[in-house]
């Protein structure tokens, strides 16, 4: 598969997964998506590699979750799949970094907010430079993440600490985020992939077997969430029909606050 959206590189036995759209802040579409899936099918089958390293392209942005400007009624633009009407099959996305049995590193670099926020959550551990912003924005754009974006992040940060992101939306520095348990460990922007390296490297060494059950049993207390994600899937794509949702999105566009204000029940 030809990448456009995303850069790829193995080396050393580690798999660098760059997504490349540092016009829209890394903002994912369709195509990114079904890239990064097949990028990490691709190191998830190549036995050569231990360790997988996520990040974005540009010092801005690690990803800001899906492209507002790609979303129309019926969900996000571009080709849709017959077992997704979203757009994208985000559900498979976080799916495969959580089930790759090899870990994988959130290096981040910027912002890291919305769906850009869930994938860094999902990944096993994350690496922030001193320059990163993490948040939620759903609410505010007309959107929101049931599943991993939400019942999970209640196992990272709290359950407080999760309903605060997701009902203020406000953005957390790098610092807070090593706080709050968002981050593993947060270094200067300039050193930020060397640290990521050097992690992936001490993963390398390890035995593949050993980190594969690890990673297994980690995940098992919270597969549960998975169906939930999935029903929250459907959920959202009905949400995305409504004039509430629309306006989330208008707002975002024009660049003002949206006006919720009727649709409150």
């Amino acid at each position: 598969m030809g990448y456009q959206d995303v850069l790829y590189e193995k080396s050393d036995g580690i798999a660098t997964i760059t997504i490349n759209r540092p016009d829209v802040m890394n903002a994912f579409r369709s195509q990114t998506v079904d890239e990064l899936i097949d990028a990490f099918k691709d190191a998830w089958g190549d036995r050569s590699i231990g360790a997988v390293i996520l990040t974005g392209a540009g010092p801005k942005a690690f990803c800001t979750g899906g492209d507002v400007a790609t979303r129309s009624e019926s969900g996000y633009a571009a080709e849709k799949r017959a077992r997704n009407d979203v757009g994208f099959d985000i559900d498979e996305l976080h799916s495969v970094i959580r089930d790759i049995p090899k870990p994988v590193i959130a290096a981040v670099n910027g912002y890291a907010i919305g769906g850009g926020n869930v994938l860094q959550v999902l990944c096993d551990l994350t690496i922030a430079a001193d320059t990163a912003k993490f948040g939620q924005v759903g609410p505010k754009v007309g959107s929101v993440d049931p599943g991993f974006g939400t019942a999970y992040l209640t196992h990272v940060v709290g359950e407080k600490k999760a309903r605060e992101m997701w009902y203020l939306c406000e953005q957390y520095s790098a610092e807070q985020a090593l706080t709050m348990g968002l981050a593993n460990k947060v270094v200067p922007a300039a050193k930020l992939l060397d640290e990521a390296r050097a992690w992936a490297a001490k993963i390398v060494a390890m035995s593949p077997t050993a980190l594969k059950i690890a990673k297994q049993s980690f995940n098992s207390e919270t597969e549960h969430i998975r169906s939930t994600s999935a029903l929250g899937i459907t959920a959202v794509h009905l949400y995305y029909g409504s004039e509430e949702a629309m306006e989330g999105k208008r707002a975002f566009a024009e660049r003002r606050k949206p006006d919720f204000r009727k649709f409150r029940v």
